[in-house]
């Protein structure tokens, strides 16, 4: 209650005489007046923020102290705690000596404030201990190689590493029970959470699933929420069950997989991601797809899950009849199942959380004013329960989105409900104002803004209810029949499909998503744009004729985008892309087509160059070798674009990526030939004869090492390039004994433009270098990449044979030119 609540409590007491007759009619007449309530019955418009102070300086003190010491946090918690006292004892001294009801208030606010910041210094330190505690850090301080039981806290997840060319592995979390070092004989019982880094033979290990292995114990940064990480390289051992709720959990998720086991890939991926977030199935295109268009939350755990079920179940136990106590009972019992379902982890927990509040929000009479103090308590309460979510970009973006549904989305909804009708009006402020709240966030993680998320969002949103809660019922019924909920399955794949071909479709605009610099004199400048949109955007949307115009502004700069700063030139030859720690080459080959030689390790990277350079047809993917950071991102140049043939180098290997990109030319209908020997081919502009490798080595038999001068990188395609009265030479990951089996060839290497080999490493030949007699040497390297490339030896060989070097990894993209026969190169670097 506020204070205007209290300050009248007898609102008509002042009306009229004492012995005016009391003008209430019998209760038990039928002509009862209905007058018109007076403004103190009337709910309190203004927010309760009183929790939202507390809150942020929690949270700002857990992002401070979780990499702290114990000892700090201990010290912070005692000297807050004292402070709180004293603040106390002198608001209470003021009220008995004095009325001044603004500083009291201020007091109690500031013990308040106080007082979170002390349960939170407290709690960080607590957890901090408790990774502490034990032999595990102290253990992976010295690499230590131990026996572990294990107790497997959440999916597994396949990975790759971008940039290199080792296999998938798999990461999950889980909790050492029991652990006995190599050197000792007494194993240690325990509970601390560890990371596990392990090999693809633990796909398919249980949440709950208790394991015995052998690893090695390496220590982590302070801060993570974890105490150590376990690298494994054996397969598991299971020694228990998980427990027998979690066994019928999985058998509900698998019934929902076995539902749309027969749907398109797409589908059999979404489904199970809108109900439970299981995103096991879902395609690396289409999750890219969905971060282009701001549809992500959809494919993971969050409140949107949780609200839609809320929204239908409860409605439906009131129609049956259970009211009261029964429907809080309902939809208590709804949040649980969901939790089980949905795996009791840290961020299942936090998007129930954030979904109920979302819920009161949006159907209570004063939920805008009663969501904020309950988001302001759901942050304090998640946050003494894991410290460690102040620094998770997931925990951060679920606040914000929380809170610009609340703050924002009721203002906003009203100013649109003046010309919109409400259900509409509804549809557009609630993912509008979540996005703008999240987007400093999103381009802080992505180095992009999207200009197309609201849209997608609004179009994809009807179809996601639909979709989610015949996801629930298919799940469900796959208990009793698989044959009925595969007709469930079904019917939920219909709407599924919809936000597909809005996500893929979105994705596919020239400007769906604009590039944004990822640092922090970037965010803030976008964080202050976004705070001015806050402020003027109510009036916008009240008016229609400004809307319209905005909105036709929104789509000529999603359909026809202006590039970035003038980015790529007009008449741009060569674009190194910047793919990251890889090689991404375009060459061009006319009007929107071009010859891509290597794609990168992501393919996220690959397919956003193509798309700044307009390219929609490629008549040629030369993959100059199999591994990672040169066929990685292959999906991307296949996104939506024409792909005619695919030149391979003719040595196989490593065997998982020639599968790999065999499957994707396949699944696409490219035919997939290797490369020969002194091959001559001519593609629109440029020609261009391939010049290595003269000999393919014999595959290694399967499980064998490779060494540091791979025969892979030795096998790469090498080619000469002509274009536009240019000479390329483009050499893959040539090691020195390549570059020098070439040299005896006594083929003429000279070339105005040298792809420096293997991004830049120290392995190179000097002779081979000085062969080339290049004008300009390019480089594509990751920014920060653990290899050290471009290593310094090169750089001082290559300043004494070419005129000029350049590299991706400080420049960004690097784009050829050659107006008037004068070699030219442009740089980029959006971040």
């Amino acid at each position: 209650m506020s204070a205007s609540d209290t300050a009248n409590p007898h609102p008509n007491s002042d009306r009229g005489s004492d012995h005016r007759p009391d003008p209430s009619p019998d209760p038990g007449s039928d002509h009862r007046p209905n007058p018109k309530p007076s403004p103190d019955d009337r709910p309190d418009p203004r927010l309760d923020i009183r929790l939202l102070a507390p809150a942020a300086a929690g949270w700002l003190t857990a992002v401070l102290l979780v990499a702290c010491n114990p000892t700090t946090g201990a010290l912070t918690a005692a000297i807050s705690a004292t402070l709180a006292i004293l603040t106390t004892y002198l608001v209470l001294r003021s009220t008995r000596r004095t009325n001044q009801p603004s500083a009291q208030r201020a007091g109690w606010a500031l013990v308040g404030v106080l007082v979170v910041i002390s349960g939170m210094a407290l709690a960080a330190a607590l957890q901090v201990q408790s990774l502490r505690a034990g032999p595990v850090q102290a253990l992976a301080a010295d690499a230590t190689t131990v026996d572990v039981h294990l107790k497997i806290t959440a999916d597994p997840a396949v990975r790759r590493s971008p940039g290199t060319h080792r296999p998938p592995y798999v990461v999950l979390k889980a909790t050492v029970e029991e652990l006995r070092p190599k050197s000792s004989a007494h194993p240690v019982r325990l509970r601390t959470p560890i990371l596990v880094i392990a090999t693809e033979r633990w796909r398919d290990v249980r949440y709950g699933e208790r394991i015995a292995t052998t690893g090695r114990l390496e220590a982590v940064n302070d801060g993570d929420d974890v105490a150590a990480t376990l690298t494994v390289r054996t397969a598991p051992t299971s020694i228990g069950e998980p427990a027998w709720w979690l066994r019928a959990a999985e058998q509900v998720r698998a019934g929902l997989r076995a539902s749309v086991a027969d749907e398109p890939d797409d589908v059999r991926g979404l489904v199970p991601a809108l109900v439970m977030g299981d995103e096991s199935a879902l395609p690396d295109d289409l999750i890219q797809d969905f971060q282009t268009t701001g549809l992500t939350h959809l494919s993971a755990v969050s409140g949107t899950n949780l609200t839609l079920l809320l929204v239908f179940i409860v409605p439906f136990a009131r129609l049956i009849g259970v009211r009261a106590w029964g429907l809080s009972t309902v939809g208590l019992f709804t949040v649980v199942v969901f939790v089980i379902l949905a795996r009791p982890q840290p961020s299942v927990l936090r998007a129930a959380a954030m979904g109920l509040i979302a819920l009161i929000a949006l159907t209570a009479a004063d939920g805008g004013r009663r969501a904020v103090r309950s988001l302001s308590v759901a942050v304090i309460v998640l946050l003494l329960i894991d410290t460690s979510l102040a620094r998770s970009a997931g925990f951060a973006l679920s606040v914000l989105a929380t809170a610009g549904i609340v703050l924002l989305g009721p203002g906003w909804r009203d100013a649109l409900a003046n010309w919109l009708p409400t259900w509409l009006a509804e549809a557009v402020s609630c993912p509008l104002a979540a996005q703008l709240a999240c987007t400093p966030v999103v381009a802080w993680l992505s180095g992009e803004v999207s200009l197309v998320a609201v849209a997608a969002n609004l179009l994809a949103g009807p179809a996601v209810a639909p979709a989610t809660i015949l996801g629930f019922t298919a799940a469900g019924v796959a208990l009793i029949s698989i044959e009925a909920a595969q007709l469930v399955g079904w019917a939920a794949g219909w709407p599924a499909r919809w936000i597909i071909l809005i996500a893929r479709e979105g994705a596919d605009l020239p400007g769906a998503a604009s590039p944004w610099p990822a640092t922090a004199v970037g965010v803030a400048v976008l964080t202050f744009l976004c705070l001015i949109a806050v402020l003027g955007l109510h009036r916008l949307l009240a008016r229609p004729l400004a809307m319209l115009i905005a909105v036709v502004l929104l789509a000529l700069a999603v359909l026809r985008p202006v590039g970035s700063l003038g980015w790529p030139p007009r008449d741009w030859l060569m674009v190194m892309c910047d793919v990251g720690q890889g090689d991404g080459i375009v060459l061009r080959a006319g009007d929107a087509s071009a010859v891509v030689v290597d794609t990168g390790p992501d393919p996220a990277a690959m397919d956003r160059c193509l798309r700044d350079l307009r390219i929609n047809h490629i008549p040629i993917v030369v993959l100059s070798h199999f591994h990672a950071d040169h066929v990685g991102g292959l999906a991307g140049v296949l996104n939506d674009r024409r792909v005619d043939e695919l030149a391979v180098t003719p040595y196989f290997s490593p065997p998982a990526e020639h599968r790999r990109v065999s499957a994707l030319a396949a699944h696409h209908r490219i035919p997939v030939k290797p490369v020969t020997y002194q091959e001559k081919r001519t593609i629109g502009h440029l020609t261009w004869t391939t010049l290595w490798p003269a000999r393919v080595p014999a595959l290694p038999p399967p499980g064998a090492p490779s060494p540091e001068s791979s025969p892979e990188n030795n096998a790469s395609v090498t080619l000469m390039v002509t274009l536009a009265g240019l000479r390329i030479l483009l050499t893959g990951d040539l090691e020195p004994e390549s570059q020098r089996a070439i040299l005896a060839t006594g083929a003429d290497l000279r070339a105005d433009i040298l792809k420096v080999p293997h991004h830049g490493s120290a392995r190179q030949d000097l002779a081979f270098l000085s062969a080339t007699q290049a004008r300009l040497a390019l480089i594509s390297a990751g920014a920060d990449n653990d290899y050290g490339h471009p290593a310094p030896r090169t750089l001082t060989l290559l300043s004494h044979v070419t005129t000029r070097t350049a590299t991706t990894n400080t420049t960004g993209p690097l784009t050829i030119t050659n107006p008037q026969n004068r070699l030219s190169l442009t740089t980029h670097n959006p971040r």
